[in-house]
């Protein structure tokens, strides 16, 4: 059923032409060179120091990697990262 689901959501993203991250839960990440990493509809804070960034998604993880970072803008869904970007990785769900 879940897979179904995800058919129908994919299939009127495509033929309606809706945004992708809105219909199918997906982060929106907007990058500005290597200085700063805006990311919409996350799940969450897991992990932040300043040499790394972890959200969880919908489906994963987002782990950012990179040197002096600051949290700029930090609410429910959205954060604005800060610093010297070296990585931005896609960690699969463990199990799945």
């Amino acid at each position: 059923m879940k897979k179904f689901r995800q058919q129908i959501k994919r299939w009127i993203t495509q033929n309606m032409e809706l945004p992708a991250d809105v219909m199918m839960d997906l982060p929106r990440i907007t990058m500005i060179g290597q200085i700063h990493i805006y990311i919409e509809n996350h799940r969450g804070l897991l992990q932040f120091s300043d040499t790394e960034l972890r959200l969880l998604l919908k489906q994963g993880q987002l782990l950012i990697k990179g040197e002096q970072f600051v949290l700029r803008t930090m609410l429910p869904e959205e954060i604005l990262l800060e610093g010297k970007i070296a990585q931005v990785l896609y960690l699969d769900e463990p199990g799945k």
